[in-house]
């Protein structure tokens, strides 16, 4: 088994009306997310959200505005998912990214990672969420798109 590397990236696909694109996890049924994904061998954070943007829409991150919001989350690995990361490894920095589409796009997801999507104003998005990291960057999308 190859193990993760403990670097990742968080991608909150928003509208300009504030729409937020959530999946729902194919391992964790009821449980809303982003776009996460964890770095491969020799990729930069950049080269990571455009593979995990794709792999999990089939979105082409390179066609719209994909932005390093320059955040940085440290958190510590879920006992759930800790087997996936070399022995000893217990925390995780993740990378938060937000990618302005122009409206809601049809997205075809990846069956192995998730199991439905649903496009939800950012107040809810935020609520329906699970991860803390995940909801506080949403929470932080209408400034971002106010001062970009």
């Amino acid at each position: 088994m190859r193990y993760k590397l403990p670097v990742s990236v968080l991608v909150v696909i928003y509208t300009p009306a504030l729409d937020v694109l959530l999946l729902e996890r194919a391992d964790f049924p009821g449980y809303w997310q982003s776009v996460t994904g964890s770095q491969d061998e020799d990729e930069n954070l950049h080269q990571i959200a455009v593979r995990e943007v794709g792999e999990e829409t089939g979105l082409d991150a390179n066609l719209y505005a994909l932005t390093d919001w320059q955040v940085q989350n440290v958190y510590e690995i879920y006992p759930k998912w800790k087997h996936r990361y070399p022995p000893g490894t217990t925390h995780n920095t993740e990378h938060v990214f937000g990618l302005a589409l122009p409206g809601v796009l049809p997205v075809q997801l990846s069956p192995r990672e998730h199991l439905s999507h649903i496009w939800l104003p950012w107040r809810e998005a935020a609520e329906k969420v699970f991860s803390p990291s995940n909801r506080a960057a949403i929470l932080q999308l209408p400034e971002r798109v106010n001062h970009a």
